[in-house]
């Protein structure tokens, strides 16, 4: 089964897909570990891991290196942002061509103008519908069977519910698979959402943003598909490594903040470390066996 197909499954199985912020293998491999049944790689988490803003400025190129780096460590499917397609219906033809190649099972394009803004954030401007429609028939055509589109409308911000509603019925059209209303702003919206739009539906349920704190268990009665955690790890990652710095910085020694640290044994086990040394010490024993040459009878 494809990871397309895999997804698939699990989307129209009755139960929420819950899709954890991933932004490297060894953080994706620990969320596997976890439990976690399907991966999300974020735009806003990746240009953070790059120091740099959500503006849409990662290229193809290194989503799709980065997406390829994650699938190869990894048995769950890994959806992935990607962001406006990188440019016209052309462009994400070659898009999709290349998250295929990098074993994704999943893309989402959003209707913004480039540059475009964190969902979360004021003053977004949208493309005409006809224009994120082309995209999306690009997009379908060139993935078949072996990606799912998933199509991110973010007119909730500037053309209210009712025209993300709207849109959504346009994308839904045009053949994307799942539909991703961004920043809807309570329980009730989400709830009103559903009940206009057929399609399977994703939604983001990040920190900070416009979207009070609902769980998994919530979206899953309001018969949403997969609900994401874009940049939690990320963020965690990134208070811990503040606190750390500052016991080192105070106090000149780590030994304050060893309870807060995975240990070598336990990021060993994750990475399947003693498995490269077996590997290494049986291409040792095959060569000194060969260098002796055959045993004389």
């Amino acid at each position: 089964m494809s990871q397309a197909s895999a997804l698939w499954k699990m989307l129209t199985g009755g139960k929420i897909v819950v899709a954890p912020g991933v932004f490297s293998p060894a953080v994706a491999k620990l969320a596997e570990k976890t439990g976690f049944k399907a991966l999300y790689f974020s735009g806003a988490g990746f240009s953070s891991l790059l120091a740099m803003p959500d503006l849409g400025i990662t290229t193809l190129s290194e989503v799709a290196q980065a997406s390829r780096q994650i699938t190869a460590k990894v048995s769950v499917p890994l959806v992935v942002d990607a962001d406006t397609g990188f440019g016209e219906a052309v462009n994400v033809s070659r898009t999709v061509e290349e998250m295929k190649s990098a074993g994704v099972a999943a893309i989402h394009i959003e209707d913004q103008v480039l540059p475009k803004k964190c969902g979360h954030l004021d003053g977004k401007e949208l493309v005409e519908v006809d224009e994120m429609v082309k995209k999306l028939v690009a997009a379908k055509e060139a993935a078949g069977k072996d990606l799912l589109v998933i199509a991110r409308t973010d007119a909730r911000a500037v053309e209210g519910l009712e025209g993300a509603v709207r849109r959504a019925k346009a994308y839904e059209r045009a053949g994307a698979d799942v539909v991703f209303p961004e920043a809807l702003e309570s329980r009730e919206e989400f709830e009103e959402f559903r009940r206009k739009v057929r399609a399977p539906l994703m939604a983001n349920m990040t920190e900070f943003g416009k979207t009070p704190y609902i769980s998994a268990a919530e979206f899953e009665e309001m018969e949403y598909n997969i609900v994401i955690f874009p940049v939690t790890a990320f963020r965690a990652m990134m208070k811990s490594v503040k606190d750390v710095f500052a016991i080192l910085k105070a106090e000149g020694t780590q030994k304050g903040a060893l309870d807060s640290l995975m240990t070598r044994n336990e990021f060993y086990d994750l990475i399947d470390y003693y498995r490269f040394e077996e590997a290494d010490e049986r291409a040792m024993r095959a060569a000194r066996e060969l260098r002796r040459g055959p045993k004389r009878r």
